[in-house]
């Protein structure tokens, strides 16, 4: 009986990324040699802002891993290979002791071991092997020509009987910092970040805020009364919801601020996909998009403002949830800020909108020749613009139909 035909099934990062987006792998959850089965998990990448998943293209071992663990990829680029059809035992030891560490090459180079003086060379491979499995090259025999150390000598070597390598030498980056100093190491997601709100800000768009305050009496007394009934209908009513549809009277009546500034045009978008931005814990930052605000009205804003962001914290995004926003609103006033600005614009948009936290204030009404101190629910809301898209008396505009919309709610 003839032995089963072994197949190569490419393994490739996610293609439907949007243009500038940037990928980088965080680990892979198998190693070479070891099976894996259609669609199961096999790899983590992180895009700008979610982690998403590779499943397995098909059924098979794990081959050759081609890129590794902090490795920045692009869209559908070859990653690896599966063997469909071939037993573990069948992958080549070469391509086991290549993948295996699943690490940047350039790291593993400098922490692989060095040979003794006069002693052959080793190989990439053998190298990778020797480090992943904590061996000293003097302490295995090699078998290769001139004594040289073989991938099959390092797999047949017992690491109880060798002595251990020996610790790399820290990077001079790495340095253990001074007395009651903390290290924490930059996340992906937080390099990612950084560089977005510097382009934004000092490479791309003079911004300029704009600050307004809010009361919010009509819309608390609305939501006292809606609130039990959407609960039932399984969409809790949040106080964004209600942003969310000021803000889609306010883009109403400024398209601008709905558009991108390129350097032929204003491309001004009919659709309004709104960002909720929502601080995860331990990840940063995310915008989930809210799509076709236009045409939600509020218990249909609050069903989707709570999938989204429910999604969010359960680490279950998807990179579609976060592509193709149009305006951006931020909510920083739910972590105890009064006023922020400016609220970095996320890039390639041409505003961002911040609401301060609710508070009660006194403020001075007047009625005629009558004026009188009352307490009210207020809030400080902000528009960061895109200077060459809006002028400041656009955005004014933009803000006052915003806080109406809020004030003489429902309208």
């Amino acid at each position: 009986m003839s032995a089963p035909v072994s197949t190569r099934v490419e393994i490739r990062a996610p293609a439907e990324e949007s243009e500038g987006t940037r990928l980088q792998i965080l680990r892979w959850l198998k190693r070479a040699g070891e099976r894996v089965t259609l669609n199961e998990p096999l790899i983590e990448i992180e895009t700008d802002k979610v982690t998403v998943e590779v499943p397995s293209p098909g059924n098979g071992v794990l081959g050759e891993i081609l890129r590794h663990e902090q490795d920045e990829i692009a869209p559908g680029e070859l990653l690896g290979h599966i063997e469909s059809g071939a037993a573990p035992e069948a992958v080549q030891p070469e391509a086991v002791a290549a993948a295996a560490p699943a690490r940047r090459p350039e790291a593993v180079a400098a922490a692989a071991p060095v040979p003794a003086r006069g002693a052959p060379a080793l190989s990439p491979a053998v190298r990778r092997l020797l480090t992943e499995r904590g061996l000293e090259a003097a302490g295995v025999p090699g078998s290769g020509p001139g004594g040289r150390v073989t991938v099959e000598d390092v797999l047949r070597a017992d690491p109880a009987g060798t002595t251990p390598a020996a610790a790399p030498a820290a990077p001079a980056a790495a340095a253990a910092p001074p007395e009651g100093v903390r290290r924490v190491p930059h996340t992906a997601v937080r390099r990612r970040i950084a560089e977005h709100m510097v382009q934004s800000l000092l490479h791309t768009a003079p911004h300029v805020t704009t600050v307004f305050e809010a009361d919010l009496s009509a819309v608390l007394r609305d939501r006292a009364q809606r609130r039990e009934q959407f609960a039932r209908r399984g969409a809790p009513l949040t106080l964004s919801a209600y942003f969310v549809q000021a803000a889609v009277a306010a883009i109403r009546a400024v398209p601008e601020a709905n558009s991108r500034w390129t350097d032929s045009a204003l491309e001004i978008h009919e659709a309004m996909h709104i960002g909720i931005a929502t601080a995860v814990e331990g990840t940063g930052l995310v915008v989930p998009v809210l799509r076709d605000a236009q045409t939600r009205d509020l218990f249909d804003t609050a069903r989707g403002l709570e999938e989204l962001v429910s999604r969010a914290r359960g680490g279950r995004l998807v990179p579609a949830d976060v592509r193709g926003g149009t305006f951006t609103m931020s909510n920083h006033g739910v972590s105890g800020s009064l006023l922020a600005a400016p609220i970095i614009i996320n890039q390639p948009q041409a505003a961002i909108l911040g609401i301060g936290k609710l508070e009660k204030r006194a403020v001075v009404l007047e009625t005629g020749d009558e004026q009188k101190i009352v307490v009210q629910p207020r809030c400080y809301v902000t528009l960061t613009l895109d200077h060459r898209v809006m002028d400041g008396h656009q955005a004014n505009h933009f803000l006052q139909t915003f806080v109406d919309t809020l004030n003489r709610w429902p309208a």
